[in-house]
């Protein structure tokens, strides 16, 4: 198999993969047209990026593209839709970066509550102003309101814990019983969160329910001089409602994500929120320890490795979440060429489209057992036909699956 990794990777991580017997290309630089062009090119089977963007021209130059593995948690960055209608599989590493995520977030808290970065520019000027800096608030007994309790947002709380901090959280998943379990306070809603918190943390993966999420009603409810924090990704906070929230509600801000960020590792960067006083922020750098990129380095390993020895991907996003097939179709057969062909040969007759299909073999592999799970009932000639047309079918029967 050929591999093509266009983005930065762990050097240990590419000498695993190359240990697998892969025939890899490395080149971090390549983007837009110019990955298009090396897909077309070099025709790899598998696909590894970070955050480089992965566009339907991308995909499609790949005619032996089966597998595309981002390099981290989310896969906002790739054209899933797209992958999906082309039978390619899209990946994954979540929760390798979570303690790395959270660590950002913490030390962008601290930061704001004891106006670090502020005392550095000062002290580099020549100027002493310990009287000025000598105001903080202090974290202990500050309410952290957390949105989003995944990996990362659970690594949240334990961090809070240790700081002596209550949390109050929203998450969709979450009930009262897994809030219990966590230690921390369940809420209905974000807006519930925002109006009871000192500290409202975002901690979402960007989707369409997500988009937008934080906006004006929450930052309406959160108190004058609070703190946001927002390590996961621009677009999942309304940017014109946050700004006036700045402005309105004296909010301190901490952001290590933006709606609108260069693509490569280094570049221009516009968006006036950064230079506001109130706004520290950094470069998107939430899951960039060494720790956390070997973990999803391993990670990406164990993605391919699998892919290569069984075709099952670990952490595919872009499966079917639920079959669309409503019928059962169990052939009972001996273990012999031409049984299977034979099966869907009268399936395709019928018109009756195959959804999803296992062959389990018995001890000896004498025998086997198909089940096929179809889009419809073929009519009982059909049925008929599959029975007495091959000599080594020895039953079969048509179940009803449940809604």
């Amino acid at each position: 198999m050929k591999c093509l990794i266009a983005d930065s990777f762990e050097r240990e991580g590419i000498e695993k993969l190359r240990g697998l017997g892969l025939a890899l290309t490395h080149d971090p630089a390549l983007k837009e047209d110019a990955l298009r062009d090396a897909v077309g090119s070099i025709d790899p089977d598998i696909l590894i990026v970070r955050g480089t963007q992965v566009t339907d021209p991308i995909i499609e130059a790949g005619q032996s593209l089966g597998l595309i593995v981002r390099a981290g948690a989310g896969v906002n960055t790739i054209d899933v839709a797209r992958a999906s209608a082309l039978g390619v599989y899209v990946a994954n590493c979540p929760g390798k970066n979570a303690a790395a995520v959270a660590e950002l977030a913490f030390g962008l808290i601290l930061s704001l509550d004891r106006r670090i970065p502020d005392n550095v520019i000062d002290l580099r000027a020549g100027r002493w102003n310990k009287k000025e800096y000598s105001k903080a608030p202090g974290l202990k007994g500050r309410v952290l309101g957390i949105i989003g309790l995944g990996q990362i947002g659970t690594e949240m709380v334990a961090r809070a814990r240790g700081f002596d901090m209550p949390v109050v959280a929203w998450s969709r998943s979450l009930t009262d019983d897994g809030a219990a379990e966590l230690g921390v306070r369940r809420m209905a809603s974000v807006v519930e969160v925002a109006a009871c918190c000192d500290i409202l943390s975002v901690h979402v993966a960007l989707t369409p329910e997500t988009r937008g999420l934080i906006d004006a009603s929450a930052f309406a409810r959160m108190k004058p001089g609070a703190f946001f924090i927002n390590t996961s990704r621009g677009e999942v906070v309304d940017q014109a409602a946050l700004t006036r929230a700045i402005e309105e509600k004296s909010l301190r801000v901490g952001l290590d994500v933006f709606a609108k960020e260069p693509s490569a590792g280094t570049g221009s960067f516009e968006d006036d929120i950064v230079k506001r006083a109130n706004v520290y922020g950094t470069h998107h750098i939430g899951a960039s320890t060494e720790q956390a990129q070997l973990a999803i380095a391993d990670e990406t390993v164990r993605i391919v490795e699998c892919y290569m020895r069984t075709g099952q991907v670990p952490n595919s996003v872009n499966l079917c979440a639920r079959s669309p097939a409503k019928r059962l179709l169990v052939v009972r057969h001996r273990n012999r060429p031409g049984v299977l062909a034979h099966v869907l040969g009268e399936l395709s007759h019928a018109r009756i489209n195959v959804e999803e299909m296992e062959n389990v073999i018995f001890s000896n592999a004498q025998a086997a057992c198909a089940r096929i799970r179809l889009d419809d009932a073929p009519p009982a000639t059909a049925l008929d036909r599959i029975r007495s047309g091959n000599e080594d079918v020895l039953s079969v029967s048509l179940l009803d699956l449940p809604e």
